[in-house]
């Protein structure tokens, strides 16, 4: 029997012992850079977000909409992101993932001018078809590509970057929010609305001095090229060895091969994936979904996007009457929400993902149950002030971001891009983004409508009964794959990648010493 093959992490620190290499500080700054690009591209769903959540109030009064028609404005959206999510998966695997962020870009910048021209509901609807089709794009492969890039020591911090970039966007939205309010309804959402396509040129242009994917460049057999990659984004020589030996491997490459090109069966282009992904899908893979579609769903289900799209009418509820108020309070969301991302980043490799989304989520529990009290008060108490109600439905909504957002929001992007094995990983993230998207939409498309038949507090103690369920959810199916390599993640749902056959199937064999290999 042979012995189960030591993950990279471990090799590579013995073969730094038996050389006596000085430990050296990390130096991630090529690595750094290129996540910051690439997940500058869920900049593009944050502004979105957060500008939708003060243009909603001026576009119902200059296009005379009602509560439904404004409810589907702003959640369908999500809807529209699913054509591009799926379609990301296929586009990655063809023209690349750097390109495909620059498809992304431009899609985004053509739906934001639709938008900020459009003249009646109907031509505003199509803008949000186009610019969610971007967002769908964006969402998909900004982990993918940051995770590929990402050292395994440093792939949580610089993986959570989509999720600081989402919260960026939404800041900014709210800011541009603000800003805008003072014009004429006629003028102020289409400026708010029509300002997100600049940030979409200038993220097209950055991403062209990025480096391709070193897993994507092995795919389609371009040795060579995945080499210098690896080279500029490991920590040394010879992780950058082990990373290529590791990512050949899973590729059906074997390691002997040194060539600089070399030929790669079809279907690692994405045919078939599906297939191996939903039809017949190994135990472990069924598992590996199972767990990406759970985080995805929860994440959303939790109410995270109606707290933040819906903000300024929770602060009504809450007392809040001034535009400039609530517009004002909802900057102090935006504000808190990014804050705490990035203490997130600074734990997630530190701490480890699991007790991170454990503890954001029985906090996330916990502001809800208040902000669901408070709310009740209030509307029990329907004319008057109760000072001690507001002031308890606003720190629960500033409580209930910050702790979405140390834990269940970026480590949902982070948790999927690592688990899925390489053939698989674009298009399970997409099935993912898919779920997330749908989740969303539904959610943010009936929020004002549930409110309305279970009354606002009663809707927030359902989104705390959904995040109880996740809290179970999580704690009993999420193992965590702190320091793991990409390759190594997926031996934690008991999946083995040592061999491809020619047709692209998986091998799996059992092992008897509690692991498992391949057979020979």
């Amino acid at each position: 029997m042979e012995r189960p093959k030591p993950d990279a992490n471990t090799e590579l620190n013995t073969n730094l012992k038996e050389q006596g290499a000085p430990a050296k500080k990390r130096n991630f700054r090529y690595a750094f850079g290129c996540a910051i690009l690439a997940s500058m591209t869920s900049i593009l769903l944050g502004y979105d977000i957060g500008v939708m959540s003060g243009a909603a109030k001026y576009i119902k009064e200059d296009l005379k909409l009602s509560d439904v028609e404004v409810e589907v404005l702003l959640g369908i959206l999500n809807l529209y992101s699913l054509i591009g999510s799926f379609a990301a998966g296929r586009t990655s695997d063809w023209i690349g993932r750097r390109y495909t962020i620059v498809f992304a870009a431009s899609i985004f910048f053509v739906g934001a001018l639709l938008m900020g021209f459009a003249m009646n509901y109907a031509f505003l609807m199509f803008g949000r078809l186009i610019a969610g089709i971007g967002v769908g794009y964006a969402l998909m492969i900004a982990p993918v590509y940051t995770a590929e890039v990402s050292p395994a020591s440093a792939r949580g911090f610089l993986t959570s970057f989509p999720e600081v970039f989402i919260n960026s966007g939404i800041l900014l939205g709210y800011v541009s929010n603000y800003a805008f309010s003072h014009l004429s309804y006629h003028l102020s959402w289409r400026f708010m609305l029509g300002v997100g396509a600049f940030p979409s040129v200038l993220l097209g242009i950055l991403v062209l001095f990025m480096p391709e994917s070193p897993r994507w460049l092995i795919l389609q057999g371009r040795l060579a090229d995945a080499r210098v990659v690896l080279n500029k984004i490991s920590e040394s020589a010879e992780e950058a060895e082990l990373r290529l030996d590791d990512i050949k491997n899973a590729a059906g490459i074997p390691e002997s091969c040194n060539d600089d090109i070399v030929t790669i069966n079809k279907q690692s282009h994405g045919e078939g994936i599906w297939k191996e992904l939903l039809l017949r899908p190994h135990p472990a893979v069924r598992r590996i979904l199972l767990t990406a579609v759970g985080i995805h769903f929860f994440q959303q289900a939790s109410g995270i996007d109606s707290v933040v799209l819906y903000s300024p009418r929770i602060f009504e509820k809450a007392g809040i009457h001034s535009d400039n108020a609530q517009l004002g309070t909802t900057v102090a969301v935006g504000f808190t929400k990014t804050l705490f991302i990035l203490v997130a980043t600074v734990f997630l490799d530190r701490v480890g993902r699991r007790p991170l989304l454990l503890s954001s989520v029985t906090g996330m529990i916990v502001c809800l149950a208040s902000l669901g009290l408070g709310l009740t008060v209030i509307n029990h108490h329907e004319g008057e002030t109760i000072q001690w109600a507001v002031a308890l439905s606003i720190a629960s909504v500033l409580f209930y971001v910050a702790f979405f957002s140390i834990g269940l929001g970026p480590i949902t992007w982070v948790y999927t891009s690592e688990i899925f094995p390489l053939r698989l990983r674009a298009q399970g993230a997409a099935i993912g983004v898919a779920v997330n998207r749908v989740t969303s939409g539904v959610l943010t498309m009936t929020f004002i409508s549930l409110y309305k038949a279970i009354t606002i507090g009663g809707s927030f103690f359902l989104y705390g009964g959904i995040a109880a369920a996740a809290l179970v959810f999580f704690y009993t199916c999420l193992p965590e794959t702190r320091g793991k390599t990409l390759e190594g993640t997926c031996k934690l749902f008991g999946l083995n990648i040592e061999q491809i056959e020619e047709e692209g199937e998986l091998q799996m064999v059992k092992g008897s010493e509690g692991g498992t290999k391949v057979a020979n």
